[in-house]
């Protein structure tokens, strides 16, 4: 048995407002059936023009992995947000058809980019459902229990099903709720497992001491309760890839959604299964994204607006990637660190972004003024991976330390500002935002 693992695919991503960037998204999804779940070259009709020739050298495919897998899981977050685009939804049904058409059932959860509103049981992938495309897994919550029933073809609606050997299981997001509910999750599966399956739960949460936001994770004793009922246990949510004893797999996103993501290793997950449940992992990375750069320039013992220009446009000639034929066109970002010695509206923007484009042929430049000023606090221990996070870090700090409510706790308090701020960007519901605070003021 063999089945591919894929999470995060944020069909419908835009980043930096480009309309290339959804294209990019369904390219990097499309190439990844082609090559992983179907096996077959990645067809030129399924590309864009631009990424036609990106694909393999000479613009010739490669042949994949030859032999179909037996069902494709996908750990949450399939789409961008909550409402679909018409033509995020067109890609969608574009891939789950071409599975469809090859005989490959796909399993899903959602995750907290995609979930259903509070106030609605339906979501796209609800819909997606309902088309016959894909089978979305739901535990039922019963007078404050996990219950799972089987899929119901008629219906469409289940929290496991059975492919072959594998008793799939599906979850919910539970954001910062994770903790509690796997205890709940872990007595769910005992009750419904199959002798002598395989048993697969798919799970949508940041892990300890793998986590990239400083929300609360799970932690590894928390999810150590799952080894009890499961052979393996597919994860989503955090972007970059990562494996716990053979056992739990994060693969990371297909693609880049954020410039700070862009050092991560991410990819999906060949699975084979042996007849004794035994398992074989490869993760696979070959397959078609946008590259990405980020350089870093510290403006601080620069006096005039002129200076700081001529030095970084030095930098970009001598750092930064340039477009590479048959490839696609990458994005750079430039982030303006230190302290700057004069008023923002003195720095020549348009021109390090016209002439970084000329000098590297990359698809967009864009520059992030990052300084700031010294009342802010010190900056010359500015690292080359400083970004927005960083700094906002050292900004909530300041404040909280100045307050002296917070003397004995500040790191806490911090934290779950910073937490509750990227729930709320993630479009969590106001109630597990709220959830979240009032477990952190529990701590604090």
């Amino acid at each position: 048995m063999k089945f591919l693992h894929i999470a995060d695919v944020h069909l419908g991503c835009t980043r930096y407002q480009l309309a290339q960037s959804p294209r990019d998204f369904f390219d990097a999804w499309m190439d990844v059936l082609q090559r992983y779940a179907i096996g077959t070259p990645t067809p030129s009709s399924a590309m864009s023009a631009e990424h036609e020739q990106s694909f393999a050298p000479n613009g010739v495919a490669d042949e994949g992995v030859g032999v179909p897998v037996d069902f494709v899981v996908m750990c949450g977050d399939f789409f961008h947000k909550k409402a679909v685009p018409p033509e995020t939804m067109n890609y969608a049904v574009e891939g789950l058809n071409l599975l469809k058409e090859h005989g490959i059932p796909v399993v899903a959860i959602e995750g907290n980019h995609d979930q259903h509103y509070n106030d609605s049981e339906y979501s796209w992938l609800r819909s997606l459902a309902n088309w016959n495309l894909l089978h979305l897994l739901e535990p039922e919550i019963h007078e404050g229990e996990l219950v799972y029933s089987e899929w119901d073809e008629t219906t469409k609606r289940g929290g496991y099903i059975d492919i072959g050997r594998a008793r799939i299981f599906g979850s919910h997001w539970y954001g910062a709720a994770g903790n509690i509910a796997i205890p709940k999750l872990t007595e769910a599966i005992r009750a419904n497992r199959r002798e002598g399956a395989f048993h697969i739960l798919l799970l949508h949460t940041d892990v300890e001491g793998h986590q990239m936001h400083p929300i609360p994770a799970l932690t590894i004793e928390s999810l150590n309760k799952l080894k009890e009922v499961t052979d393996y246990v597919g994860l989503g949510h955090t972007h970059m890839h990562y494996e716990i004893d053979n056992w739990a797999f994060n693969p990371g996103s297909i693609e880049v959604t954020n410039i700070s993501e862009y050092r991560e290793t991410r990819g999906a997950f060949l699975v084979e299964v042996s007849d004794d449940n035994s398992i074989t992992v490869e993760h696979v990375t070959d397959y078609h994204h946008r590259p990405f750069q980020r350089l870093t320039f510290d403006v601080t013992r620069f006096a005039e607006s002129r200076l700081i220009t001529d030095a970084l446009l030095g930098d970009v000639r001598l750092k930064a990637r340039g477009a590479e034929d048959g490839k696609p066109a990458p994005i750079i970002e430039i982030a303006l660190t230190g302290q700057l010695g004069f008023p923002n509206s003195m720095l020549e923007m348009k021109k390090i972004r016209d002439e970084s484009m000329k000098i590297t042929g990359a698809l967009h430049v864009r520059i992030k003024n990052l300084s700031i000023p010294v009342e802010i606090g010190d900056t010359t221990e500015t690292g080359e991976d400083e970004g927005r996070e960083h700094v906002e870090r050292r900004v909530v700090d300041l404040i909280v330390a100045k307050d002296k409510r917070f003397k004995t706790n500040a790191q806490a308090i911090s934290d779950t500002v910073l937490g509750a701020k990227r729930m709320a960007l993630s479009d969590d519901e106001p109630e597990k935002i709220a959830e979240f605070i009032a477990i952190h003021a529990l701590k604090t």
